[in-house]
């Protein structure tokens, strides 16, 4: 019997798409929603008009500490897109079954994320309008150039992985959403691409989808790889590592993981889909995410107690810093906070829960922010030759409010398309459901036909 019904009964495909369409019918809370993100978005969007105008003199970052939240904010982005391929493709290829219901969601999460992740880096620019000169000036030897083209290419790859298996549940949308608004209906009419159920057609769309998971995985190393060769192809104390492509792959799964549990909670408690994503799956991806966070904790005490052991010049300012120093605080609370105590919590499966996982997968998420934050800032704190007869404020950084206001509006914008894909497409897969409910395609297609 499949995990999504525990009941004891088994579901018909009736039950199955009056479910997961109900949630794209509800309305309740819905505009409100809606409109505090866009009133998010319109903040910072006056705060970019002005940065556009006046320039990045607006913002708290100087000579020294050019690249301040921008930066870190765009490793946050990029590395939480990458749950997409971890669900989708590597737990999908190996036949792992009880992701079914949360897939979609990982790719919704996947797609809003590394789309205003491009953005941020236009947000860090003073020129916006020189970005062209990327791809037409571009070199090859330059690791920003590789960084956009696998950042294009992952999202191109993660909009038809999105895409693929929309397409079976279209004739589901369009007989069960008949008294929704036209422009929606033909909306599922052109994503239906003339699907009319046969089995040559399930055949043709599993097909697709496997080499699309196939394909993604070595760009979605790439994006993060190469996002990490930014930093580490310097020579600069802090970033000047051979371990920061598998750090931040291994980072990044685990941002992407706390994501993806509090989507789930959020989504499966407002759409009340709680039969679908129950509690066993909260005990998978608790497990999940647990493996995740013990290697990427492995990888922590590599990247620290290298050159803490050896304290070579220069390492021991920058190890100090984060210890002991300006940044100790935060570099704890985040370690301990995000990562540790979270380890610790579960272990124990009664914090698998829905509600403890919430809160866990919160911490997490923000402990992986201002991970990003801690591996950009402190670095460009201690340059190589001391800063001097400069202002004050060019001697540290903290984000001033048009940074903040900046940066959510970019959250805010990755909810919004999370947000509106919700409204538009089920969050689960009706046909992949059906079919781990033992529903054949024969009864589908007559569930279809019936008038």
């Amino acid at each position: 019997m499949s995990e999504v019904n525990k009941e004891g009964t088994k579901k018909t495909i009736g039950t199955i798409v009056s479910d997961l369409t109900r949630p794209i019918k509800n309305h309740k809370g819905f505009t409100i929603w809606i409109l505090f993100l866009l009133t998010v978005m319109g903040v910072g969007m006056m705060a970019y008009v002005d940065q556009l105008a006046n320039g990045l003199g607006v913002t708290a970052m100087r000579d020294y500490i050019s690249w301040g939240l921008y930066i870190s904010s765009f490793i946050f982005f990029i590395a939480t897109a990458l749950v997409g391929m971890l669900i989708s493709a590597v737990l999908g290829l190996i036949g792992i079954k009880w992701i079914t219901p949360i897939a979609r969601i990982a790719e919704m999460i996947a797609l809003g994320f590394a789309m205003w992740a491009g953005l941020i880096i236009i947000f860090d620019m003073g020129r916006p309008d020189r970005a062209l000169n990327l791809f037409i000036h571009g070199r090859l030897q330059s690791p920003i150039l590789w960084d956009v083209t696998v950042v294009t290419t992952y999202i191109a790859i993660s909009v038809l992985l999105y895409l693929l298996p929309l397409i079976p549940d279209m004739p589901f949308l369009k007989k069960a959403m008949t008294d929704q608004a036209k422009w929606k209906q033909k909306i599922y009419k052109i994503l239906s691409f003339g699907f009319e159920g046969r089995p040559e057609q399930y055949k043709s769309v599993k097909k697709l989808i496997r080499i699309l998971a196939i394909l993604i995985i070595p760009v979605a190393l790439a994006i993060h790889t190469v996002t990490s060769w930014l930093f580490a192809l310097t020579p600069r104390v802090g970033w000047d590592s051979t371990i920061f492509g598998p750090y931040y792959v291994t980072g990044a799964f685990v941002a992407g993981g706390a994501a993806v549990m509090i989507a789930m909670f959020v989504l499966s408690r407002n759409y009340n889909l709680k039969d679908y994503i129950t509690d066993f799956h909260f005990d998978k991806m608790g497990k999940l995410l647990v493996l995740l966070m013990l290697v990427y904790f492995y990888f922590n005490i590599n990247e620290y107690i290298v050159p803490g052991y050896k304290m070579k010049a220069g390492d021991d300012h920058h190890i100090l810093g984060l210890f002991t120093g300006h940044y100790a605080k935060m570099f704890w609370t985040v370690q301990l906070g995000g990562l540790i105590i979270p380890i610790i919590l579960l272990l124990f499966r009664r914090m698998r829960k829905p509600l403890p996982s919430l809160f866990i997968g919160i911490a997490v998420i923000i402990g992986a922010f201002f991970k990003r934050y801690i591996i950009t800032i402190p670095t460009l704190v201690h340059p190589h030759l001391p800063i001097q007869n400069v202002p004050e404020e060019f001697h540290s950084y903290w984000p001033n409010a048009w940074e903040w206001a900046i940066t959510m509006m970019a959250i805010a914008g990755a909810v919004l398309i999370i947000t509106i894909l919700a409204k538009l497409f089920p969050i689960i897969p009706i046909w992949e459901i059906a079919h781990e409910e033992g529903i054949t395609n024969e009864e589908m297609n007559k569930y279809v036909e019936e008038s």
